[in-house]
């Protein structure tokens, strides 16, 4: 069980490739400040949230309607004492359908409970996948909150 990656699954009444393009509009649930772009494989972008803290991206991979996985490239979280712990990390949306609903399981690879943050990550990715990502799948619109930290 210490190895155990971080892992939430929500469904919505929403096709799949919807879902990978609303994934894919970080803004709208995540509630960061975001720039570069997050569509293609290749895509870099950076996620920034407060103060000195910075996450950059690249899409690792897409396969349409099916899986989305994004490569930690670099990161600074100065709250903790290693300040690149997701720094190869991965985030992984996997994507099935059935009779007009779409699962999106999350995984964190790398984000496990004896990493620094793992506390802290698994309540933020709880609130922004289950709440945040489920509402602007289902309603358009994401449930946004103050950072953990």
């Amino acid at each position: 069980m210490e190895n155990q990656n971080y892992q939430s699954s929500i469904s919505a009444k929403i096709s799949p490739s919807e879902a990978i393009k609303k994934i894919s509009n970080i803004p709208e649930w995540w509630g960061v400040n975001f720039t570069g772009s997050a569509e293609k494989p290749n895509d870099t972008f950076t996620v920034k949230m407060s103060g000195d803290s910075f996450f950059n991206f690249t899409v690792a991979e897409l396969v349409p309607n099916k899986r989305l996985a994004w490569l930690v490239t670099d990161c600074n979280m100065p709250w903790f004492t290693d300040k690149r712990e997701w720094a190869n990390t991965k985030l992984i949306f996997e994507l099935s359908e059935n009779h007009g609903e779409t699962t999106v399981s999350f995984t964190h690879d790398g984000l496990t409970p004896n990493v620094e943050c793992y506390k802290d990550c698994e309540s933020g990715w709880t609130h922004w996948i289950k709440t945040s990502l489920f509402s602007y799948l289902s309603t358009g619109k994401g449930v946004f909150r103050a950072p953990t930290k």
